[in-house]
């Protein structure tokens, strides 16, 4: 494989040359080397030769990335930043996008292609970005990055705990998550008011659902629309006949359920909810 050699002065993480942080874009840049190099660090780099990071910044993580055995791509929403890593990171020409993530079809860059996805994320479209993820599994095999710390423990969370939810199911069913540090608000600028953390997702060996894809989705969003409630009660919606509300499961809470039995509940409700009986 061949080696992506940076060619250029690294710029310090504590460099200031003029990039502001942007509130409404939920800017915080990581201050701190040791951290950068540590995330960088978190993917494998197996099975796969190209690389996207989210929200570069300055290029304090881009920097150990580009010395990964991998092709390196960033996208970044912010004109200054574009403008900063343009001159610093010469080796990057023409594989800094300018594009709102979001928003994006990243078949323009990665056709058929695995690539892997990191970054510092934003707090504010976090989660967003990690539905996005799982639309696109077929094609990340890892994903890993910073989020703000409750989020991240949210994802990696087991059943039977509060803070287990509909990002944990939907994410587990396709991926494994790891919550694997937590980072301090001190080696942000400007510093945020809460920790954040670090996790890894890899996907899982087979990433299709036994169930209607679109089902499973729609009834794990529905039953922790009224999480206090029984399923019996949360998923009156769909309709369903009064012996199959007898089954136990639906006797449950949703933080009661793995991902496993989310699976098996819409197995059990796909006949009904297809058919419209």
């Amino acid at each position: 494989m061949k080696k992506y050699k940076p060619s250029f002065n690294k710029p310090s993480a504590n460099d200031d040359q003029g990039v502001r942080a942007k509130k409404h874009l939920g800017q915080h840049f990581l201050t701190d080397e040791n951290i950068a190099s540590k995330i960088a660090d978190t993917l494998s780099y197996e099975g796969y030769e190209k690389v996207l990071e989210i929200g570069p910044g300055m290029g304090v993580l881009t920097k150990y990335l580009l010395e990964k055995e991998t092709e390196v791509h960033v996208i970044e929403i912010d004109t200054e930043s574009v403008e900063f890593l343009e001159s610093n990171y010469l080796h990057l020409r023409g594989r800094i996008h300018e594009k709102d993530f979001l928003k994006f079809d990243l078949s323009e860059i990665f056709r058929d292609e695995q690539y892997a996805i990191i970054g510092n994320f934003p707090y504010n479209i976090s989660t967003q970005i990690v539905f996005k993820v799982l639309e696109l599994r077929e094609q990340i095999p890892e994903f890993s990055g910073m989020f703000q710390k409750e989020v991240a423990k949210r994802i990696c969370e087991k059943e039977g705990n509060k803070t287990y939810g509909i990002l944990s199911v939907l994410t587990q069913a396709f991926y494994e998550a790891e919550y694997l540090f937590t980072v301090p608000p001190s080696v942000f600028n400007p510093p945020p008011k809460v920790d954040s953390g670090v996790l890894r997702l890899t996907r899982k060996e087979n990433y299709t659902l036994p169930c209607d894809e679109k089902l499973f989705f729609r009834v794990v969003k529905t039953a922790f629309n009224q999480r206090r409630k029984t399923l019996r009660n949360s998923l009156k919606i769909f309709n369903l006949p009064d012996n199959l509300r007898e089954d136990a499961i639906f006797g449950l809470r949703p933080e009661q359920l793995g991902f496993q039995q989310f699976i098996e509940l819409t197995q059990k409700i796909e006949p009904h909810a297809i058919s419209g009986k």
